[in-house]
Order: C-alpha cells, then structure tokens, then sequence
C-alpha cells in the first residue's frame, strides 16, 4: 500500500469497495482489517481513496469480499489511473462527479452556454439533453433523474458554499420554449446560492470550469464536454483556475446586479404575447 493524494476517482472506487464490503460479508472496517491481517487503518485509507492498494491487496481483499479473478482484472484496470492528477471519464459517468459535489465545502463554477447542472430546472436539463441529439433518448430520463439528484446538495443544512458565475450568453439561449426559459431564470434568482452574470460584452474564458475545494483533500478543476468528463488536480491547473475567478470577480455583475439582470429576462418573456403569464411573486 502507498500513500499518496487522494483524488475523486480514487475516492469513488474506495467507496465502491467499502460498499462490497457492506453488502458481501458482515465484517467492519475493523474486522476486515483483522481477517487479513493488515493493520486496522490501512482498509479505512484504501477506502477512502486515501492510498493505493497494491495488486495482492486488492486480491486479498476482494477475495474476502468472495469476488473471483475476474472481477479483480476489472477493477484493477479502473484502478490503475485512480490517482492521477488528471483524468477523463465518459460524460455519463455521473457517481464521480456527484461524489465530488457531496464532499465540497465550496464550489465555484463559470458557464459559458448553459445553466450549471446544479441549478438547472427539469424542464431544461431534458430540452438540453434532446436537443444536443447526443444521448440515446431511452436513456435521457435516467440522466435527468441522476441530475437532480444531485441538487439535493443545494438544500442540505451544512451545503457547500457556491458561487456560480454565468455568461450572458446562457441567458440568450433559445432553449425550448419561453415558458421553460421564464422558469430556469426565477430558478436562479430565488435558489440558495450567490448568481453572478458576466455581461454579453466581456470576452472572458470561453470553456466552462468548476473548482471544488475540501475540508482537507486537495482543490479539484473540473470541465465537460459531449464526449467526456476531465478532472485536474495539478497545482498548475488549480492555479489558472484560481487566476480565471479572479478575472471573473472583476468583471461580473455583483449577486444584486445579476438579479436585477435576471429580471430584465423575465420582463422580455412577459411581454411576449405568446407566453402565458405568472408573476414572480
């Protein structure tokens, strides 16, 4: 076993051992420990994704657990890039993402093109999904449903602190009808969290980006495409990000000026005689 930074995907499969753990023996962390002669912390660090386990652990281990070679192979191919400083997983790979927004004490995003998924609407994160002609559409209603799973972070007593920093351009997206744009805006005027509008005139960063910081592991830089999902954790990229918030707290309208802004939105949809009318209040 070697310990080393801990990392998401590290975090996830950790998890995903303890979890077999749990459902095939009867065994705490402790007896665990003690079935295979290992010292007690050392199965609470390979669970937590806090160090990597070496080939004869995880065969030790999971033939506790009694799982065969086979499911070895395959998790010791998943393993292998556990701890790097960067990776890459398929876009619909949603557990090491909403793993990482659990364990946040602080996140802070920029979108470009679209509403953060954190606090997007149902109505608009299924419109994104269809129209992006990307995702299968028998597994759409799956992805929507993880998504808002994974706002139930937004209205937790301890939830991490956020700010979300949003192009004007995202506003300006014709998504759906006005109606499903009128309900994503007063979403982000009245939910838990600091708004804050870059205007359409200031060229800032043009990908999106997330930066999540801990209690006591290290800063994450996450980005996604159509096509794949890339966590960072070098102090490299921790630190463009840091310099492109920055940027950003110096251009951006404040949480007030980015409501009043919002406003302005809703008042256009209103005046649209095609849209069915209900008030903010």
């Amino acid at each position: 076993m070697t310990a080393t930074i801990s990392t998401p995907y590290s975090r996830e499969l950790g998890d995903e051992l303890r979890r077999l753990r749990e459902t095939c023996t009867s065994l705490n962390g402790r007896a665990m420990a003690i079935q295979m002669g290992w010292d007690p912390s050392k199965v609470s660090d390979i669970e937590l994704g806090k160090a990597r386990a070496s080939d004869v652990d995880l065969i030790q281990y999971l033939a506790t657990c009694g799982k065969n070679l086979d499911l070895f192979e395959e998790f010791r191919r998943r393993y292998h890039n556990a701890f790097d400083l960067y990776f890459a997983q398929v876009p619909d790979n949603v557990r090491t993402l909403a793993m990482t927004e659990s364990m946040a004490k602080k996140i802070v995003s920029y979108d470009v093109l679209t509403v953060h998924g954190l606090v997007q609407t149902e109505a608009y994160a299924r419109q994104l999904f269809v129209d992006s002609h990307v995702e299968a559409p028998d597994g759409i209603e799956m992805l929507i449903e993880a998504r808002m799973d994974r706002q139930t972070i937004m209205r937790r007593p301890n939830r991490p602190e956020c700010v979300f920093y949003l192009h004007e351009l995202a506003l300006r997206l014709l998504l759906g009808d006005a109606g499903l744009r009128k309900d994503q805006y007063k979403k982000l005027m009245w939910s838990t969290h600091v708004l804050r509008i870059v205007p359409a005139d200031i060229c800032a960063y043009r990908s999106a980006a997330t930066l999540y910081e801990f209690g006591k592991a290290s800063p994450v830089v996450y980005t996604e495409t159509d096509t794949a999902q890339v966590y960072a954790q070098d102090s490299v990229a921790i630190a463009r990000t840091r310099r492109l918030f920055q940027r950003l707290d110096a251009v951006a309208l404040d949480a007030e000026q980015s409501k009043s802004k919002l406003a302005e939105y809703v008042s256009g949809l209103r005046e649209d005689p095609h849209v069915g009318g209900t008030d903010l209040a």
